[in-house]
């Protein structure tokens, strides 16, 4: 029986943003910082090793606004700029992916996240034998609504080290027993600070985790509410009075929580296969930025196919 395939989907913006503030400055010779890019790698090698995916695809954010950003302007708002060394450093990260075969994924409008959510909808449909495992690699706990049988999420921890790897169970066992495809209606009660989405003001995670776990949807959660359902009237009368008043925020927030699975991009499966890369192109990056401990890794990324003159 043919062993089960791996297809690794990177959530490339995240790890490189938690590679910069992560490690310390890093930088070559010349004063060029480059720290991003090498935390992003180290984290990579490290999986790579790890699961051996015979497919791999690195997906990017947008540059200009998303279709959150128009429906809601005020989305991410309080998120700084990127500043210019760290715009260098994507794309620098992005031409070593390429180097190494990966290709590289974005769309206008979207985010890294809804291309995620596309390539783990579109791989199954390519109907790899046995079914595939695919694993995202991420530092956003977003993503972790795409977890399902056969779909995990890879978190980076301590650093860009360490990774733990979220299945079905682990979610709900960080959720206090949420599934993950419930995130989202969390999230829609709970809100985001970090990317200014408004939930319902006034409830904190354990309110939401609880009315989640009791009506299991925020559809459902209103329908009882409005229809003054037995289950419903045990809902305090304050935290009920909160919910009918914000119940455009908690549904505008689910909205923008959600993350999309249908981005319009042109993906194939033989150009996701790992292990073509461009040996000399590969040298020369490397060289440049000063990572020479990291081409003496490049034989245990490529299965020892990388030639000796790599290393020389």
């Amino acid at each position: 029986m043919e062993k089960q395939k791996t297809f690794l989907v990177i959530d490339s913006n995240s790890l490189i943003h938690r590679a910069y503030h992560a490690l310390p400055p890093l930088t070559t010779k010349k004063g060029q910082e480059v720290g991003a890019i090498y935390g992003f790698l180290l984290g990579l090698f490290k999986v790579l090793k790890e699961f051996k995916p015979d497919f791999v695809a690195a997906a990017f954010d947008s540059s200009g606004p998303t279709f959150r950003h128009k429906e809601f302007k005020a989305y991410k708002a309080k998120r700084p700029k990127i500043p210019p060394q760290l715009s260098w450093q994507i794309e620098q990260t992005k031409e070593i992916l390429e180097a190494f075969g990966i290709p590289v994924f974005e769309k206008k409008g979207f985010e890294a996240d809804d291309i995620i959510g596309t390539i783990s909808t579109l791989v199954p449909k390519k109907q790899i034998f046995p079914e595939a495992k695919i694993i995202i690699l991420s530092g956003d706990l977003d993503t972790l609504q795409l977890v399902k049988p056969h779909t995990y999420v890879c978190f980076p921890q301590k650093g860009v080290k360490g990774t733990i790897l979220y299945d079905p169970e682990l979610v709900r066992e960080k959720y206090s027993g949420l599934e993950p495809t419930q995130l989202v209606d969390f999230r829609a009660l709970r809100g985001d600070p970090s990317d200014n989405i408004p939930g319902v003001k006034g409830i904190g995670q354990k309110t939401a985790i609880a009315l989640i776990k009791e009506f299991k949807t925020l559809e459902n959660l209103y329908f009882e509410i409005e229809n003054h359902t037995e289950r419903s009237e045990k809902i305090k009368p304050k935290l009920r009075e909160l919910l009918l008043k914000h119940k455009e925020d908690a549904f505008f927030s689910k909205q923008l929580s959600q993350i999309a699975c249908n981005v319009p991009i042109e993906f194939s499966l033989e150009k996701c296969r790992f292990g073509r890369y461009d040996e000399q192109k590969i040298k020369t990056l490397f060289e440049k930025l000063e990572f020479f401990s990291l081409i003496k890794k490049l034989p245990e990324i490529f299965n020892s196919k990388v030639s000796e003159n790599l290393l020389k």
